[in-house]
């Protein structure tokens, strides 16, 4: 038996016209509230008085900001007895969520900016919800489950179906069995007090991307309609304040929207209060299936709380030859991305112009071959080593070193778009100098709950990536014979792009273009994963004066003047004007 307590508080957010998070377009903004957003939490308590934190955000990503002003407040609240590690925060993924949440610059840029009080706002939500659910902790049973979605049922497909057939590990699929190739199966955690099911957790990968971005409101999508109708179900059958919690698993390359044939035809047919329909019907169906899952033979839970937390520098990590596919020396690189990111995706949003695109590849393959042809050049042996990490991808953005083409950012015109135009504004003013665009030490974490291990990881790991991963972290546990299942949540803790295979990679779709660390970034997750899990199995004390367990790296603080150049201080509509205008 545990002690399990649940609640959930809204995000006090109004829209005022900031870009939201998600597609990266500078005229998604929100004016209007079409769905209230919340904050979900957990929490979990054994007989040895371990606790487990589990929280889920609607909004696109977690950021460093978010979980450090959190566990900062959590350690104010309870001291020593408050262990980090065992706190997981976790976003659904809506793209239709605030933005302007990072200290990083790069993903901020179309807000424009940083947004404090967005940031304030979603940790005061998060804190009052975590709190209230320690409060409410009562004797539960914990209960696990699963559930497959039945091949008619029209909620996902997978929108990269040439770089997912690039796997020699899987069935290969054509264009009209898109929704087979993906994991159909949703996992479940129950909460029950007097034999009734009085809240749970669903896993399932799919892009909460049933709303378009030109549409202007602030909502949940498909994961908050999910929670509502689930919830709304629970108190019709008589139980009191239940939580239902829609979390990812490997969304990375799975769609909402059908993919195939007349693929971008049908998705236009969807317009305006459509969407919102859509979302809808995709939420049911998500919110139908878990609780059918629960009429099924249940798993029950018993046994300790327990996590190992690390921080990972993923900008420079030398891959173990059993991860490198027989290459030697593999290694990742400084984040960079790839012309294929800039391009979006076809039905779920796609980015710039087919000519600016042509015109990208172009410069980014000359200027590939200008950075490898000369040997006696002084950046020849560093650029040999960024492209031998990145591989196929055609780079134009090096986020690490904050060069476009390179050239330091900041340089092309800002007539060619408002994003370059609100990019040059920060660089003009100082605001990028020290500053990371984007996160590279990132923590990766596995959570035990009894016989049911979760591996929580920060970004979009792809149906085949994730499952390599669990692969990874079941060979390690297949001694601890009472940890019988490994699950993965995404979306944790902080936002590091996406992650594929090697195989996936080399077909740089937008997926691939979005992989920031290169072709071996999923090989790095791998090890790191399989170290974590190797350390789980350790006791805690030994655990911790293991040096190989890595509890210092953090990332390194924001410059505080450089931040505060980055936000708009309510100069939102001078700085949309200015784009708009451009």
């Amino acid at each position: 038996m545990y002690q399990v307590g649940w609640d959930k508080q809204e995000i006090q957010i109004k829209p005022k016209g900031y870009a939201m998070f998600g597609y990266g377009q500078w005229s998604h903004r929100a004016y209007e509230k079409r769905t209230a957003l919340y904050v979900r939490s957990f929490s979990i308590v054994d007989q040895q008085q371990n606790r487990l934190i589990f929280c889920c955000v609607d909004l696109g990503c977690i950021t460093h900001a978010m979980r450090n002003q959190t566990v900062t407040r959590l350690q104010q609240s309870f001291g020593s007895a408050f262990n980090e590690n065992q706190l997981v925060l976790t976003a659904t993924h809506t793209h239709s969520g605030p933005g302007g949440c990072a200290h990083e610059a790069l993903y901020n840029m179309p807000t424009p900016g940083f947004v404090p009080e967005h940031l304030s706002a979603i940790v005061d939500a998060i804190i009052l919800s975590i709190l209230t659910a320690i409060e409410q902790e009562q004797e539960t049973e914990i209960f696990l489950t699963t559930q497959n979605f039945a091949e008619n049922i029209p909620v996902a497909w997978n929108r990269s179906i040439k770089a997912y057939n690039r796997n020699p590990d899987v069935i290969h699929y054509s264009e009209t069995e898109t929704h087979l190739a993906m994991n159909r199966e949703m996992q479940l955690i129950g909460f029950y007090r007097a034999q009734k099911l009085q809240s749970f957790i669903s896993l399932f990968g799919v892009h909460a991307t049933c709303l378009g971005n030109n549409l202007k409101a602030h909502d949940g999508d498909n994961k908050g309609y999910a929670a509502a109708f689930s919830e709304q179900a629970l108190i019709d059958q008589g139980i009191q304040n239940p939580v239902t919690i829609f979390a990812q698993a490997t969304a990375g390359d799975v769609s909402p929207h059908f993919h195939g044939k007349n693929q971008l035809k049908i998705r236009n047919k969807i317009k305006g209060e459509q969407e919102y329909q859509y979302a809808q019907q995709n939420g049911r169906y998500q919110s139908e299936l878990a609780l059918m899952a629960f009429q099924h033979p249940l798993q029950q839970i018993k046994g300790e709380i327990d996590a190992v937390l690390s921080y990972v520098d993923l900008s420079n990590i030398e891959i173990p030859p059993e991860f490198a596919a027989g290459h030697v020396g593999a290694k990742t690189s400084q984040p960079c991305h790839g012309v294929a990111f800039f391009a979006g995706t076809p039905v779920d949003g796609l980015g710039a112009p087919k000519p600016l695109i042509k015109a990208m590849q172009f410069l980014a393959n000359q200027y590939r071959k200008q950075k490898t042809k000369h040997p006696l050049a002084s950046d020849f042996t560093a650029y040999q080593q960024l492209y031998a990490s990145q591989g196929p991808k055609l780079i134009f953005l090096e986020a690490g070193a904050k060069k476009i083409l390179g050239q330091p950012i900041g340089f092309p015109p800002s007539m060619l778009d408002p994003l370059i135009a609100e990019m040059n504004r920060q660089i003009k003013v100082g605001a990028i100098q020290q500053s990371p665009l984007v996160p590279s030490v990132v923590p990766l974490q596995i959570i035990r709950l009894g016989q049911l291990a979760l591996v929580c990881c920060p970004g979009e790991f792809t149906t085949i990536a994730g499952q390599r991963v669990i692969h990874t972290v079941k060979q390690v546990l297949a001694d601890q014979s009472d940890i019988d299942r490994v699950w993965l949540s995404s979306y944790c803790n902080d936002y590091m792009g996406y992650v594929t295979t090697y195989e996936e990679y080399q077909e740089q779709a937008y997926e691939g273009g979005h992989t920031l660390f290169g072709q071996w970034t999923l090989a790095a997750c791998q090890s790191k994963f399989k170290h974590l899990a190797e350390q789980l199995l350790q006791g805690k004390h030994k655990r911790n004066d293991d040096q190989g367990y890595d509890q210092t790296t953090r990332p390194k603080p924001i410059p505080e003047q450089e931040l505060v150049k980055r936000t708009n201080h309510g100069n939102l509509k001078t700085a949309v004007g200015q784009g708009e205008a451009v």
